[in-house]
């Protein structure tokens, strides 16, 4: 073996080998996603006729699917006539009949059935995929583990933007994208079907009542207060994404960044969130969870000061936007796997899909808040919008208590069980 492939071996951590498919697995169909995320509305607005509105209609409908997506993800997930094999099996199926109907919309009702059902396969996905992950690995292994498969979704989505962007230059077809995308879920599922087994342990008892699960879960007090400060991250995650870009446009000095310059502070955020997500992980391996998450909240609290500061620049904003995004970067892998193996740490093993599917509903929420917090500040003046980033920063002090507070009650709780 080459010695840079041997060394490169000897850099990955020393996982189960589920884990490794189960990654290689969810690269292959981020890759598809990633064919579609960024062209899915210029396709469906300038060729298929339908409004910027009703897309955004049709997207948002993808979110409320999602909800119910994730509840019925754990519940199956949790199920021994289903367990995560069979919710992951069903994802990807459900998620290749959205590509279906992508492929066909000419008209809004299709348009909203594809995402509808694009939403569903995603809420069923992720509780299975993260309670497989948490039974295949130990405590100290979660980290690494939770950031190889975060690793490999960033990888597929990078890959499959760059290959969409060359498909549709060679050939300007759209439709191609979908079918691409619906394909590398076919794949995931082959790849789940034949090489992954059923993870979870399962009595022989008959299953609980749906609700029982749920009601244990909304009594962890544990769980609750994370589920507090998890809220607040994921509304920061959502800034990124839907705040941010347009404020570098339209409010740094000098009439803001042209399209080409976002383009590449967000690739470089993207590749070097990539880039920093094993690193991160081992070294946030000699603190526990709360301790990780502080740090997290802190780097994004940097951050959000970052980009006030590149907003009141004359010269030097574009360093300023490159160190801001880059800080975020390792908030953001910082905060990914440490929130995920946190949820699998306080879960009884029985529970790991609904507790898992409580983590991801934050998400659901986080995006519903961030986006359109973030619009209407920067609908107002131009003092509101540049203020908006520093109540931003000045809101991490209100997760770091809640985490402090976090730290205490996880102290208890070992206290108790010991």
């Amino acid at each position: 073996m080459p010695f840079f492939l041997r060394q490169w071996r000897d850099w990955l951590p020393n996982l189960p080998n589920p884990v490794w498919i189960l990654a290689a697995g969810r690269l292959l169909s981020q890759i598809g996603n990633g064919f579609t995320l960024f062209y899915a509305p210029i396709f469906f607005v300038n060729q298929v006729g339908l409004s910027a509105t009703a897309v955004g209609i049709g997207l948002g409908s993808g979110s409320i699917s999602g909800v119910f997506g994730r509840f019925f993800g754990g519940t199956l997930t949790d199920s021994p006539l289903w367990g995560r094999k069979k919710t992951l099996l069903l994802s990807a199926l459900v998620s290749a009949l959205a590509d279906v109907a992508f492929t066909f919309t000419h008209d809004f009702p299709t348009f909203i059935l594809g995402n509808l059902l694009m939403g569903l396969g995603i809420g069923l996905y992720w509780p299975a995929t993260e309670a497989a992950v948490a039974d295949l690995t130990a405590i100290h292994e979660r980290n690494e583990a939770f950031a190889i498969t975060r690793l490999a979704d960033s990888l597929g989505l990078g890959v499959g933007v760059i290959l969409g962007g060359l498909l549709i230059a060679v050939g300007g077809n759209y439709r191609a994208l979908f079918v691409v995308d619906g394909i590398s879920f076919l794949v995931f599922f082959g790849v789940i079907y034949w090489a992954i087994a059923e993870t979870g342990q399962f009595d022989d008892s008959p299953d609980e009542p749906v609700g029982q699960g749920w009601g244990v879960a909304f009594r962890d007090r544990l769980l609750m207060v994370f589920v507090l400060v998890n809220i607040l991250f994921t509304t920061y995650l959502a800034q990124i994404q839907s705040t941010i870009p347009l404020y570098l446009t339209n409010f740094v000095a000098g009439g803001g960044f042209p399209p080409q310059v976002i383009s590449g502070l967000f690739t470089w955020h993207v590749v070097f969130a990539a880039l920093c997500q094993l690193p991160m992980a081992r070294f946030l391996n000699r603190f526990s969870r709360p301790q990780a998450l502080t740090l997290s909240i802190s780097l994004w609290g940097l951050g959000f000061l970052l980009i006030w500061l590149t907003g009141t620049l004359s010269t030097g904003a574009l360093w300023g936007a490159i160190l801001a995004l880059s800080i975020m970067a390792i908030a953001t892998v910082a905060y990914m796997p440490s929130a995920s193996a946190f949820v699998v740490d306080i879960a009884p093993a029985s529970l790991r899909g609904v507790y898992l599917s409580i983590n991801s509903q934050c998400w659901a929420i986080g995006y519903f808040i961030g986006p359109p917090l973030g619009g209407w500040a920067l609908d107002q003046s131009r003092a509101i919008a540049d203020g908006f980033w520093l109540v931003a920063a000045f809101s991490i002090t209100l997760g770091i208590v809640i985490l402090q507070y976090l730290h205490r009650l996880l102290r208890q709780h070992k206290t108790l069980i010991s």
